[in-house]
């Protein structure tokens, strides 16, 4: 047709009977109205309305320790992170032992341990306490409220040890419960709320520390690589830190060591 080589060219050339050409297809029948959605039924309140319902034990712990911390001039950083490469060696480490929790304060704790201050204690009206260990205090919710274990020496322990540390924790946490000295000791806090597919938020700083990491989650998204468009799963870390003595770009340059540790891993495991 037109000096162009059609099928039927080829079926005829065959001797194959030329194929006819299909119908239009029936128009489909109108789709039934979806049947609306039942209303939820009014969750009832655990006590009487109107009546005060005294704070969990442990719910009421924090609400006093967080008061504090009105009281201090804070700044807050945030920075976006590829971890293509990361969860890659998440996936390889996730059946030795490793938890995404342990890994992720193995990459911190190794950042942190470039910017002292961002680690260190302040003294109020008399100066800086540098402390030599990272102890990395791990924000988990719990119906009773919010508890914040401590890993040790993130920076110097290896991350198979972490996860094993960090599957006691957990495992106290659910049985007999944890003790003073598991929540003792930290020098930084991690509060990671990607599980729950937040995307980014602000942490409130823990009295008596310099910092605290809020982590969202990862989402695939198109951004440009090499020129061209690309898709990488990045997360957004927002870093709020004690303003009195950390400036904003002590938490810069905090977080641009963490983007290099995260973006290229492979020191993790060493």
């Amino acid at each position: 047709m037109n000096g162009r080589i059609t099928a039927i060219d080829i079926e005829t050339a065959a001797g194959v009977p030329p194929t006819p050409k299909a119908g239009a297809a029936p128009a489909a029948a109108p789709a039934k109205a979806a049947p609306a959605a039942a209303k939820a039924a009014p969750v009832a309140p655990p006590a009487p309305v109107g009546t005060i319902t005294p704070l969990a034990p442990m719910q009421a712990a924090v609400a006093k320790n967080m008061l504090p911390s009105l009281s201090v001039p804070v700044s807050r950083v945030a920075m976006k992170i590829c971890t293509d490469e990361f969860d890659k060696l998440y996936a390889t480490l996730k059946p030795k032992g490793v938890t995404m929790t342990a890994l992720l304060t193995k990459a911190v704790g190794v950042a942190l341990a470039q910017h002292p201050l961002m680690f260190s204690t302040y003294v109020d009206g008399q100066g800086i306490i540098y402390n030599d260990k990272v102890n990395i205090a791990v924000a988990v919710a719990l119906p009773s409220g919010l508890i914040t274990p401590v890993l040790k020496d993130t920076a110097g322990t290896d991350v198979y040890q972490l996860g094993r540390d960090w599957s006691a924790l957990v495992k106290k946490a659910r049985g007999s419960g944890l003790a003073p000295a598991d929540y003792a000791g930290g020098t930084f806090t991690i509060s990671n709320m990607g599980m729950f597919g937040v995307s980014a938020f602000d942490a409130i700083l823990p009295p008596g520390q310099t910092a605290i990491l809020a982590v969202g989650g990862s989402e695939k998204t198109v951004v440009p690589v090499n020129g061209m468009i690309g898709v990488k799963t990045i997360m957004t870390v927002n870093c709020t830190a004690d303003h009195r003595h950390v400036n904003g770009d002590v938490v810069a340059a905090f977080l641009v060591t963490l983007k290099e540790t995260i973006e290229n891993p492979s020191s993790l495991t060493l």
